[in-house]
């Protein structure tokens, strides 16, 4: 599916993560904004690639840990086809993890870390803000 952001002053994100769930969680998230979002999903970073061949995203939501692809790896082959803002959600994603460190240097926008216990509820319950917040900045240098 091709994104087509231009209609309406849609900003398209891309979110990146092996949970149904979690993908799902982050998208109930997102649809609480005023901003009118394209959203699309990938289940690994794969998948995430070859989206990013096809469409131009704005935001990408990137978990780290997943299979086929990691988020890292992705993160270091998607500056090769967008400009996105990557912002990591992840449970990986402690301030002090080797992840993160390895996130920031190969060009993620912000970092948010999962709950622990990946439930949706407490995502949103705990992280909605956070992660609007990282959005709507990573938006602002657009």
């Amino acid at each position: 599916m091709i994104v087509d952001n231009t209609e309406h002053d849609s900003m398209a994100i891309l979110i990146v993560d092996d949970s149904f769930l979690m993908r799902s969680a982050i998208k109930n998230i997102l649809s609480q904004d005023t901003k009118k979002f394209v959203i699309e999903e990938a289940e690994d970073g794969l998948q995430a690639l070859d989206l990013i061949r096809e469409n131009e995203y704005q935001v990408i939501l990137l978990d780290i840990e997943m299979p086929n692809m990691d988020g890292i790896e992705f993160l270091k082959r998607s500056k090769l086809y967008s400009e996105a803002a990557i912002i990591i959600v992840s449970s990986l994603a402690r301030m002090e993890s080797v992840q993160v460190e390895k996130a920031i240097c190969f060009g993620a926008f912000d970092v948010v870390a999962k709950p622990s216990g990946v439930m949706s509820a407490c995502l949103e319950a705990e992280k909605k803000h956070e992660i609007l917040d990282a959005v709507n900045r990573s938006l602002a240098t657009v």
